[in-house]
């Protein structure tokens, strides 16, 4: 288990902020409001920015706190013990706290313009009726996400260069699709945040209890699935050597 200190905590704070802060200020500006909202805004552009954002924010503070910028992945990564309890839980303040003052600088930049949609404020949509199917989409995604998480980055079987595109790019996929229904959070830091600066708090327990259940899911699946006993860990193809052509002793 590898022993945290005040860089990682820092990295996760400013890594919070720079997430929350963008994610509000993309969701202000290509979110419509109104009756047809949901038809109206460009979700794939949003999607996009969250799958750039995190892939950057991972190259930038990945080697310091593992880039987690988010309370289910490191709850995930608690569960499977490689990240002790303390650390954990300065991880998760620290957390929060930058997506508080993210969303506050989104507030403070685009005061006008944020207040239709609550500076970024992720809501249920009434596509979907009720907070309980809002808590299964979160959960899903927060699944996915967390999923794709441990096994670019703990399992001994993964390709580690590819992890900040995987992860970045599952996050944008599940934005497109969850942005619409739930606001695409999957992350209680990303929630809290904006909610508290747009005093919206969107039902509240589908951003808390949808992804802790994701995240505990996603745990298991890697602890019992991906790296339970089964086929040994992927090795790269050795090259293929040109064969060495040998002589008789009377051919020479």
């Amino acid at each position: 288990m590898q022993e945290r200190g005040l860089a990682a905590y820092l990295a996760e704070l400013i890594g919070t902020f720079l997430l929350v802060f963008f994610i509000t200020s993309v969701v202000v500006l290509f979110v419509s409001t109104g009756e047809q909202a949901t038809f109206g805004s460009d979700f794939a552009v949003i999607g996009l920015v969250h799958a750039f954002l995190l892939f950057g924010l991972i190259v930038m503070f990945g080697v310091v706190s593992g880039g987690h910028f988010n309370p289910a992945v490191t709850l995930a990564a608690w569960v499977i013990k490689r990240i002790g309890s303390v650390d954990a839980l300065i991880f998760m303040l620290a957390q929060f706290i930058g997506g508080v003052a993210g969303a506050f600088l989104c507030k403070g930049l685009l005061l006008d313009e944020g207040r239709a949609t609550h500076y970024g404020a992720a809501t249920v949509s009434p596509i979907l009726g009720s907070n309980f199917r809002g808590s299964i989409i979160e959960a899903i995604g927060t699944f996915c996400l967390v999923l794709v998480i441990l096994a670019a980055v703990y399992s001994r079987k993964s390709f580690k260069e590819w992890a900040p595109l995987a992860i970045g790019t599952t996050l944008g996929f599940i934005v497109m699709v969850g942005g619409p229904l739930t606001g695409g959070s999957f992350n209680p830091a990303r929630w809290f945040g904006p909610a508290l600066v747009g005093n919206e708090w969107g039902g509240v327990w589908p951003y808390l209890i949808g992804p802790i259940v994701g995240s505990l899911l996603a745990a298991v699946v890697f602890r019992f699935v991906l790296e339970g006993r089964g086929l040994p860990p992927t090795e790269p193809a050795e090259p293929v050597r040109p064969p060495v052509e040998k002589y008789s002793e009377g051919a020479r």
